[in-house]
């Protein structure tokens, strides 16, 4: 079975929060998913805005939410699916370790008619997550600490995404920190489809160059 199509997926954590739309209309032709990083500076140590973000800008391209906060309880998650209808949400990301009932929070997000998806740190195993993986539609393997963009990709990671491949050839698997154009490839060739781009992207002064050369450099 051929591993799914390569996906690219800007965050828009590293976008110039002031000219939001803007950006979002140079990059949405040339992105598959666009991700909104939320932070709560309890999960990990910094803090974004929540789920009003999603009032501030409108895409055609549907919204990866990553929710990198403690106990997303499902009242939480509701205000995101809510929170701008014009938007199309592929996907709500919540961590195995911030989650005391993973499961059904998973279970929450899919009769919400989105894809429940699951990501593990870098120093989590795979195997901590072997039990919902017939309850997701992506897996999100970290390659930096969650928190901060711009941080050292972490290649040992590589190991987990091998074996998830071989678990599950079909899955969406996403990897998520220090992706640039040196480390696509590496991820790529591990079993990765679908790549976080964030201060690679948006450092660049074109944003859809910088795309482009990701592109290149996995085939």
């Amino acid at each position: 079975m051929k591993t799914p199509k390569i996906k690219i997926v800007p965050s828009l954590l590293s976008a110039n929060q002031e000219k939001l739309q803007e950006e979002i209309n140079e990059i949405e032709d040339y992105s598959d998913l666009l991700q909104l990083d939320v932070m709560d500076n309890v999960f990990v140590p910094n803090v974004t805005p929540q789920a009003e973000l999603l009032k501030k800008f409108n895409t055609k391209v549907p919204i990866d939410i990553h929710l990198m906060v403690k106990e997303p309880s499902n009242e939480y998650i509701k205000t995101f699916i809510d929170a701008n209808t014009k938007l199309k949400i592929n996907n709500i990301t919540v961590h195995y370790e911030a989650c005391s009932n993973l499961a059904k929070t998973l279970e929450f997000i899919r009769k919400n008619n989105i894809i429940p998806a699951v990501a593990i740190n870098p120093k989590t195993p795979l195997d901590k997550i072997k039990n919902v993986l017939d309850k997701v539609g992506m897996v999100v393997i970290m390659t930096v600490e969650p928190g901060f963009s711009g941080q050292k990709f972490i290649e040992s990671c590589m190991g987990k995404i091998k074996e998830l491949r071989r678990l599950k050839p079909s899955l969406d698997i996403q990897v998520d920190g220090g992706i640039n154009d040196k480390t696509a490839p590496v991820a790529v060739k591990a079993g990765a489809n679908v790549l976080v781009l964030s201060s690679f992207i948006f450092k660049s002064e074109d944003k859809v160059k910088a795309i482009k050369k990701i592109l290149d450099s996995i085939k």
